[in-house]
């Protein structure tokens, strides 16, 4: 393993940050179908290279708290985020962002994921979790999120976090704090466990 040293020269670099005072750190990384690279620094924003690393630029402000960073595994001019200010979307790869928290009830997001053409959003009421759960709308629709609700508890205890929420064509899977897994068929309608009794689940795979 060795350092990228241009990354260590992004512009705004020096303004990253935690709230608990340690070193800015890498949370999640993606690439798109074009080979863009987008990371997510916690707290920094995304920074995104079109050029393999060689250099890199920063894509959105760092106050909106990123927790993870997605482009749509087909559509590489969609690039999506989970962050402290709700939902993010780009659909000029990263040249721009909205932000969108219609149907949440608390904007506090920790993961995201695509399943076909619908999206999915763990929320809560903040970084402790009370009161967590996921959400679904269609990517291209102008509506608000709709809660998951068929096989899923009331509410969650802690966040679904980072790397804990992912899908593949209609599959998606989500593990919890609490040692659990959840799995839906269709994009998350019904929901069913699959596991439970695990220690704290901090990433779950798909294939």
């Amino acid at each position: 393993m060795m350092s990228v040293d241009s990354f260590e020269a992004v512009e705004g670099r020096d303004a990253w940050y935690t709230p608990w005072g340690d070193p800015a750190d890498v949370r999640s990384i993606t690439v798109a179908g074009d080979g863009t690279i987008f990371v997510n620094v916690h707290v920094g924003g995304v920074v995104r290279s079109r050029d393999d690393g060689r250099s890199w630029r920063p894509t959105v402000d760092i106050e909106s708290d990123v927790h993870q960073v997605l482009a749509h595994p087909t559509r590489a001019e969609i690039v999506l985020v989970a962050a402290a200010a709700g939902f993010g979307i780009s659909r000029d790869r990263g040249d721009s962002w909205d932000f969108v928290t219609a149907g949440l009830h608390a904007h506090y997001a920790r993961a995201v994921a695509v399943s076909d053409e619908t999206v999915l959003l763990s929320a809560s009421t903040g970084p402790g979790g009370r009161r967590a759960a996921i959400y679904r709308k269609l990517l291209d629709a102008e509506s608000g999120f709709e809660r998951c609700r068929d096989g899923l508890p009331e509410w969650f205890g802690d966040n679904i976090d980072t790397a804990c929420l992912v899908a593949t064509g209609p599959l998606v899977v989500c593990g919890t704090g609490d040692g659990r897994v959840f799995r839906s068929p269709d994009s998350g309608q019904r929901w069913e466990v699959v596991a439970k009794g695990l220690p704290t689940v901090t990433s779950v795979m798909v294939a």
